[in-house]
C-alpha cells in the first residue's frame, strides 16, 4: 500500500512538473506565437530561442532602454507550417508589443510583411 501511494504521488508530481514546463514553452505557430509572446519577458524569450541574430536597442538621452527590437531566424510558421525567414519582436521596456513576421532575413522590410499588433491585457 505504502509503495503504490509513493508511486501515485510521483505519478502526480511528474504530471505536474510536465504541465508547468509545458506553460513555459512558447508556440512557433504563428497565431499562437502572438497571443503567448507577451506574457514572456527578455530572459524567458532568450531561454525559449537563444540570443537573437539582430539587436537593436533606443535609449534616452540619459542611455535608459526603452525600446528595444530582436530579429531571429527560422523560429515561427505561417499556416501552412512554412517557416518564416525571420520573426522580429519589437519591445516597450521589457514587454513585447510587435511581433513582425518576414520572408526575408530582415535587413529590409518589405511592403507585402505580415505585422501583428498584440492584444491588450485587461
Amino acid at each position: 500500500m505504502k509503495k503504490t501511494l509513493t508511486l501515485i504521488t510521483f505519478s502526480l508530481a511528474c504530471l505536474i512538473s510536465s504541465a508547468q514546463a509545458a506553460d513555459n514553452q512558447i508556440s512557433n505557430a504563428e497565431k499562437d506565437f502572438i497571443s503567448q509572446i507577451n506574457g514572456f519577458d527578455k530572459q524567458q524569450i532568450i531561454q525559449a530561442f537563444g540570443e537573437p541574430s539582430k539587436m537593436e536597442d533606443l535609449k534616452t538621452n540619459d542611455d535608459k532602454v526603452v525600446a528595444s527590437i530582436w530579429q531571429y531566424h527560422y523560429i515561427n510558421t505561417n499556416e501552412n507550417g512554412e517557416y518564416y525567414q525571420t520573426t522580429e519582436l519589437d519591445f516597450l521596456d521589457d514587454k513585447v508589443v510587435m511581433v513582425v513576421f518576414m520572408n526575408n532575413d530582415g535587413s529590409e522590410v518589405p511592403a507585402d510583411a505580415v505585422s501583428a499588433p498584440l492584444p491588450q491585457k485587461q
